[in-house]
């Protein structure tokens, strides 16, 4: 699907050959010279401003990070401490039902209390009248001495009842209150343990909300180095483009910053500094790797993708083991930067990684992955990739 080598390609004389080989070879010596005269831009203008905004977002992450910790510390004291609420609270209910039917009880107590001393009254009055009688007189009313003995035992026995019932309605409404005074202090106990867990509670919701504004910070501090990074590797880029083949192209089939002089001419019409065919995806994913100020080995005459990473042979047996001859490493764990390599089809494909989810999925910017030589990007899976670390 890339880099192709043409049939009209390989019929070429070999005055044709002797040409193109003496053209790369003056190609080479001014990318050398250009080297010594004019380094690169990331050397001196880009590098070191991004490195030091990468430590300063790697700090502010570690910190973003142990403040997440914290926060989630914060976060389980307020729901241990909401579970002890609610249980205070549970006791509250309970205990202020228990105060309520102790009132009632009282208030029923005090009601048979009037009732047992209204009685007693009307009693006391009998008893009083019959008080003012003589016993001889009693004695004189009774028909025999039996009655008057019954008389005078009844009217004892039922002073001595009321009386018994005055002094146990009495004494349970003493036990009620003392009762209801335990209740109201226990009550006065849990409302002021929940006044100091509501408290508690209120100051761990304070902690955590400081914790996660100080969280956000650093968060949206590190946004704004991403941005500030993306935005120098873009200024690089178009320096070291201009460096490397001339200003970006801005024709229907250019981006990524990849040079006029290769994408306003039709595809596969020159070769660039490496020996890649214009418009191919290797030749951009080149052309990136250089522009971003690392060495971009030069790979001509093996330039389809499938050479480039380690585990497949082409056709006809030819060996794909340019990353591992030159001694760059090839995994499947992306980075960005990375030229992603996938080995399917007849010559393969590599794209460029501009951004590594979490989520396993990687963001990248490749040239001809319809075949027709276009620049496009796409968010894709990077399983079953392999991962060029240049």
């Amino acid at each position: 699907m890339m880099f192709m080598v043409k049939t009209k390609q390989k019929m070429k004389s070999r005055t044709e050959e002797a040409k193109q080989k003496l053209f790369l070879i003056a190609a080479i010596g001014l990318v050398v010279f250009g080297f010594v005269v004019s380094p690169l831009a990331r050397a001196d203008q880009f590098d070191e401003q991004i490195k030091q905004l990468q430590a300063d977002s790697n700090v502010k992450q570690q910190s973003a990070n142990q403040l997440q910790v914290q926060a989630d510390s914060y976060e389980g004291e307020i729901n241990r401490l909401q579970g002890e609420i609610d249980g205070v609270r549970a006791l509250i209910r309970e205990n202020e039902a228990k105060r309520d039917d102790l009132q009632k009880q009282i208030t029923a107590a005090e009601e048979e209390l009037g009732k047992k001393k209204i009685l007693l009254s009307e009693n006391i009055k009998a008893v009083y009248v019959e008080g003012q009688i003589s016993t001889f007189e009693m004695l004189a009313s009774s028909r025999d001495l039996s009655e008057f003995l019954d008389q005078q035992q009844y009217r004892e026995a039922i002073q001595d009842k009321i009386k018994s019932i005055l002094d146990t309605i009495n004494a349970l409404k003493a036990q009620l209150k003392e009762q209801k005074t335990l209740v109201e202090k226990l009550l006065a106990d849990q409302q002021a343990m929940n006044e100091k867990l509501n408290a508690a509670q209120a100051e761990q919701s304070r902690l955590l909300a400081y914790t996660q504004d100080q969280k956000n910070s650093y968060i949206a501090a590190i946004r704004t180095n991403k941005a500030n990074i993306a935005e120098l590797r873009r200024q690089q880029l178009i320096a070291n483009a201009r460096f490397i083949g001339g200003a970006p192209g801005s024709g229907p089939a250019c981006g990524g910053g990849y040079p006029a002089r290769w994408c306003e001419v039709p595809q596969d019409s020159v070769l660039d500094t490496w020996g890649m065919w214009n418009r191919e995806c290797v030749s951009y994913t080149a052309f990136k790797v250089a522009a971003s100020g690392r060495h971009m080995p030069y790979w001509g005459g093996h330039g389809n993708a499938y050479q480039w990473a380690y585990d497949r042979d082409g056709p006809g047996g030819v060996p794909g083991r340019n990353a591992q001859n030159a001694g760059i490493p090839v995994d499947s764990n992306p980075r960005e930067g990375d030229v992603a390599v996938s080995n399917g089809g007849t010559y393969g494909h590599v794209m460029y990684v501009e951004h590594v989810y979490g989520d396993g999925t990687i963001f990248i910017s490749q040239y001809n992955a319809g075949l027709d030589g276009r620049y496009s990007e796409r968010r894709i899976s990077a399983s079953g990739l392999l991962f060029i670390h240049f």
